[in-house]
């Protein structure tokens, strides 16, 4: 694969607006520097896949790796807007990402959107990203979604391209309907677990059959035993209650996050996963991947394995809360058995400089 990266969040917002829970509670731009230095020489990645909805924290961290000679694919995700004001935010991160790909060319990658179906309100029906899913899983092979998600992937390509001069992806769910006509390389976020292990390398051939350069965009693996056969892949395992209740004004202090039963640590698992991923990804003749993701701030890990968020986490790294790790003294994290695997993975696979343009 020439695309060898990571994806880094710089804090997408999420949830009611009496909450508007951040990925990432506090952005410091030192500390993203140093994570992004730590994923060029250390993680041995060549392309960072950059996601997060504040602007300008997207264009202080794109700037800081692409002056460490990174390849960038660059997200801008606002979660829970109408496609109208999907649209006008995309357009604002290209207008802003136009100035760097002109310092850059052919270093800066553009995705319009994210799993749309999923994230923009209005695509499917729904007030929320799960009353959606569930929608979709009732009558997504219908087609009747097909037309309202192309309408709203055409006009948002066609507006980043009047902005954003350089090549243009997007982020697909595996069974979405995009016409992929419209971009310069197909793009999907594709994970593997038990219920689709059989099928995984059949529809890596599918997105292959357009004639133009893929790239996983996204793929992970939860750290705990039987994370790859539970189901639980696309939203964790946390208690989703005292989450919410925890990021409530002054009563949140009270509650603590948990997981929503109980589950056995195994970072071996995801280590051995994401391998074994790669492995077929490389095989398969993709151009590139990304895995999910570096670190999730909000996943904190304990010794209590009921409120050992870490094993609902798809991160390379186990956040800590109050102390600094031992590997790198600098940051609130160590690297978990996955970050190893993945670094030796990706030093053994080097091969030659990432392009962000179509080959």
């Amino acid at each position: 694969m020439k695309i060898r990266g990571v994806c880094y969040d710089v804090g997408c917002v999420y949830g009611p607006r009496v909450l508007n829970i951040n990925t990432r509670p506090v952005f410091d731009a030192a500390v993203t520097h140093r994570e992004l230095e730590i994923i060029r020489s250390d993680l041995h990645c060549n392309a960072v896949r950059i996601r997060g909805s504040d602007i300008g924290r997207l264009m202080t961290a794109t700037q800081d790796a692409l002056e460490q000679g990174l390849e960038v694919l660059l997200s801008p995700e606002r979660w829970e807007k109408s496609p109208r004001e999907t649209l006008g935010y995309i357009v604002a991160a290209a207008t802003a990402a136009e100035q760097l790909r002109e310092r850059w060319p052919q270093r800066l990658l553009f995705s319009v959107a994210s799993e749309a179906t999923l994230f923009v309100r209005g695509i499917v029906p729904g007030k929320t990203i799960t009353e959606r899913l569930a929608q979709l899983r009732r009558d997504f092979r219908s087609g009747r979604y097909d037309e309202p998600f192309r309408a709203f992937l055409g006009e948002a390509n066609e507006a980043v391209r009047r902005v954003f001069h350089g090549p243009v992806t997007y982020a697909a769910l595996p069974f979405e309907p995009v016409d992929w006509s419209l971009f310069d390389i197909v793009g999907v976020d594709h994970y593997r677990e038990s219920r689709v292990k059989d099928r995984y390398e059949e529809t890596l051939r599918r997105f292959l059959s357009h004639g133009k350069p893929v790239i996983i965009t996204e793929f992970g693996m939860r750290g705990y035993t039987g994370a790859e056969s539970s189901g639980a892949l696309g939203f964790g395992v946390l208690d989703n209650k005292s989450l919410v209740l925890h990021h409530l004004p002054v009563v949140g202090r009270l509650v603590r996050p948990r997981l929503n039963g109980q589950y056995v640590r195994d970072e071996a698992l995801q280590a051995r996963e994401l391998t074994e991923t790669l492995e077929i990804l490389d095989a398969a003749g993709v151009e590139g991947a990304f895995v999910f993701s570096f670190d999730e701030p909000l996943s904190t890990f304990s010794e209590n394995p009921r409120y050992d968020l870490d094993m609902s986490a798809l991160s390379l790294v186990k956040t800590y809360a109050g102390r600094r790790g031992t590997t790198y003294p600098d940051m609130t994290w160590e690297p978990k058995a996955a970050f190893t695997a993945v670094a030796e993975f990706y030093a053994s696979h080097q091969a030659g400089r990432a392009t962000a343009g179509p080959v």
